[in-house]
């Protein structure tokens, strides 16, 4: 069985869509919907418009991703 693949990348925030669902954009002009994860949804709140975010993408579905914080990125290297 294939190790899942997962894309990290910075996003800037364009739009809120509730309190833990965002719309973004990328560097290269693609948007996407970023969203909290269910143990982070109360991390959400600070985010704003304007702000870079990072996410977490499958390269199966290029039109959401999840909102990554510092803490789990230093957790997983």
């Amino acid at each position: 069985m294939c190790k899942k693949e997962i894309i990290r990348l910075d996003a800037k925030v364009e739009g809120v869509i509730s309190e833990s669902v965002f719309r973004a954009v990328l560097a290269n002009g693609h948007k996407l919907v970023a969203f909290a994860g269910r143990e982070n949804k109360e991390r959400a709140c600070p985010i704003r418009l304007g702000d870079t975010i990072q996410v977490r993408m499958s390269p199966y579905d290029m039109s959401m991703g999840q909102i990554v914080w510092d803490s789990e990125i230093e957790a997983n290297t």
